[in-house]
């Protein structure tokens, strides 16, 4: 070999000898290497890993009436591209699953067959994630059925999955002993990010990213990063101490890290899970506390006062009472019900003429 290229530029690989004396080679654009030890230049292992690597980055127009052609342009479509960036991001995981079967014709499917995808992801992905492989698929068809791709939406009525009987809800609501006993062993820096989930019911990536111009005079208006709803919060009187009392930082967002830094998502777990499990072994909190939680737990207390599903939608910024049904599950109704009762006598008792005993 000679000590400049020995591949033509126009193939898009490159060999050369490194400093140390050793003949490497690259695939130009991408930077993806051959290794040259298992793969002589010149030899029929060498021209294959060349195919191998340029078929691989080669994007392939999806075949006709095929399950790729619907994701591609459904994913041009502005049912798609204006979702929100989380939601557009949660979708594509199921895409990408999907991938592997992208050359199926669309005739291909049908209800057994789509069942049959969601028990597979299932086995291997777990069931959350089937379900919305299931529910990737439902919208795909109903998408494509009103526009000719597919007769019709043949994941319609497919049911979920079901948890478990027995199993712990995966984002239980918090004890107000459990609220208490991490505000009080929460270090400063981390606690207007807890409260904001505590006293507000946003997610953990809203309230760590919550922009300071989205906090004026005492007031929350923001929207979900997931779903684009609005959210607006007349601050409770703990959150506004516990902001006012924060420790002074010059970051866009509401709450910072220990360096005066916005928080990232994956640094403010890290540390809380270093806290929770600490509040564990002393037993001060129960398994299973989540920070996503306490979405529910706002939830919880606003069903408990007597709040209906949809004002408390409108309170976490859901769409639909469905999930706020689901938020709530749990609520303690029993103070709520004896208001109830007690009004519901008291009415029983102005409309009757006399009081029926028992026996006459």
């Amino acid at each position: 070999m000679r000590d400049s290229d020995d591949v033509r530029s126009d193939t898009g690989f490159k060999i050369f000898r490194d400093r140390h004396g050793k003949w490497r080679c690259y695939h130009r654009k991408s930077g993806i290497p051959i290794d040259l030890t298992k793969a002589r230049v010149g030899s029929a292992e060498f021209f294959a890993e060349c195919n191998r690597i340029v078929a691989a980055l080669t994007v392939r127009a999806p075949k006709p009436a095929t399950l790729g052609l619907l994701m591609a342009d459904y994913k041009k479509h502005p049912a798609f591209t204006d979702l929100a960036p989380r939601t557009r991001s949660d979708y594509q995981k199921g895409f990408d699953y999907l991938q592997p079967i992208a050359d199926l014709p669309l005739a291909w499917f049908n209800k057994p067959r789509v069942v049959g995808i969601r028990d597979k992801a299932a086995a291997s992905k777990g069931r959350k994630f089937a379900n919305d492989v299931k529910a990737r698929l439902s919208g795909l068809f109903a998408w494509g059925s009103e526009r000719g791709y597919i007769g019709s939406n043949v994941a319609a009525g497919i049911k979920d999955i079901r948890r478990k009987k027995g199993l712990p809800d995966p984002n239980r609501p918090w004890s107000d002993e459990e609220r208490d006993a991490v505000i009080q062993a929460i270090p400063a820096h981390m606690l207007p990010a807890l409260a904001l989930m505590m006293f507000t019911g946003l997610g953990p990536k809203d309230a760590l990213t919550l922009p300071r111009n989205f906090y004026p005079r005492g007031e929350i208006a923001t929207k979900r990063s997931k779903t684009g709803e609005p959210v607006f919060w007349p601050v409770p009187a703990p959150l506004a101490a516990i902001l006012d009392a924060a420790p002074r930082h010059a970051a866009t967002t509401v709450c910072a890290n220990s360096h005066g830094l916005p928080w990232t998502d994956s640094g403010f777990r890290a540390s809380w899970r270093a806290i929770r499990l600490s509040l564990e072994r002393e037993g001060r909190v129960g398994p299973g506390l989540t920070l996503y939680g306490l979405r529910h737990t706002v939830a919880v207390i606003l069903r408990e006062i007597g709040f209906d599903e949809r004002t408390i939608a409108d309170a976490l910024g859901q769409k639909t009472v469905e999930m706020a049904r689901h938020y709530a599950k749990g609520a303690d109704l029993a103070a709520k019900m004896r208001g109830v009762v007690k009004s519901f006598d008291a009415e029983l008792n102005r409309r009757s003429t006399k009081v029926v005993k028992p026996g006459t």
